[in-house]
């Protein structure tokens, strides 16, 4: 016999549940560094020289990936990505890659932040958000979108690519100094979408162990926020290719590609996703495993 007051009541706990979270458990989110990846290799970097063998394995890999939403970084053009993610996705780069940041760009080879996003999910290109301060910096462009997977459910995102070589404990010096100033300028993108109610995602290589207990990048990247590291237990268990001793692996100590979220997500799953070690030595894949986040 049909119940009207149990109905109503499921129909109110429906109603009660923050739309934003229903709408982010339905997608999968992946970030994923290609390595110099680009459809014009520079003779300087051999890992930019690739195959089609090698596009078929990275599409390959892709694949198993069934993601909804790519944060990309290091690669060069749109060519180079579509030959990965294949025709079902809508492409973002960064706003570096435009010609009228020709000024901002190197001349052979360019390492670009992005996305792509399966398409009939509803997305708004924002402006990149510049993570250096220096004004003729050729590098540290967030790109910056806003998805609509559900009618009330926008989530911004960015997908970011960190200053290499300060991966530990703070030391004064060059690298320390530019990472410690791009995580103030992402603290006050995250205060900022807080105060505006607004749910995000942080995603991409921040070349640092955010993971590492009561770690100095993190403290400063979540300051006076409700920032969540959704990557705090996510196991390093990428091999990649070793580069001193080519027939070999290496296997990285910590993590470094992360995904800072929001307090009102909620991810069931996050973890790498490793490659087989077949692959690895035919084909010329990447220094970076991609990330999953479900």
């Amino acid at each position: 016999m049909f119940n009207v007051k149990h109905w109503l009541l499921g129909i109110g706990f429906w109603l009660l549940v923050p739309v934003t979270v229903l709408a982010e458990q339905k997608l999968v989110y992946s970030s994923w560094n290609l390595e110099w990846l680009s459809s014009n290799p520079s003779g300087k970097f051999p890992s930019s020289q690739r195959t089609n063998g090698d596009y078929q394995a990275l599409s390959r890999h892709f694949n198993q990936l069934d993601s909804d939403v790519l944060a990309f970084q290091e690669v060069n053009d749109l060519v180079a990505l579509r030959k990965v993610v294949g025709n079902d996705y809508q492409l973002y780069l960064s706003q570096r890659s435009e010609p009228r940041y020709q000024m901002l760009q190197f001349t052979d080879i360019n390492q670009y932040t992005g996305f792509a996003v399966r398409k009939g999910i509803s997305v708004e290109n924002k402006t990149d958000v510049r993570l250096d301060v220096h004004s003729n910096s050729k590098l540290r462009f967030a790109k910056y979108v806003v998805i609509n997977p559900a009618s009330d459910g926008a989530i911004h995102l960015l997908s970011v690519h960190l200053k290499a070589r300060c991966s530990g404990a703070y030391k004064n010096n060059a690298a320390c100094r530019t990472l410690n100033s791009q995580a103030k300028a992402l603290n006050q993108w995250i205060v900022q979408r807080e105060a505006n109610q607004q749910a995000y995602m942080i995603i991409g290589d921040f070349n640092h162990n955010l993971s590492y207990p009561n770690d100095w990048l993190w403290q400063t990247l979540s300051t006076n926020s409700q920032a969540k590291l959704a990557t705090r237990n996510t196991s390093a268990e990428c091999k990649v290719r070793s580069r001193k001793q080519p027939n070999k692996t290496h296997q990285f100590r910590s993590l470094i590609d992360h995904a800072v979220i929001s307090h009102d997500l909620a991810l069931k799953s996050v973890k790498q996703i490793t490659y087989e070690l077949d692959d690895l030595f035919q084909y010329q894949l990447s220094d970076h495993c991609p990330l999953r986040l479900q």
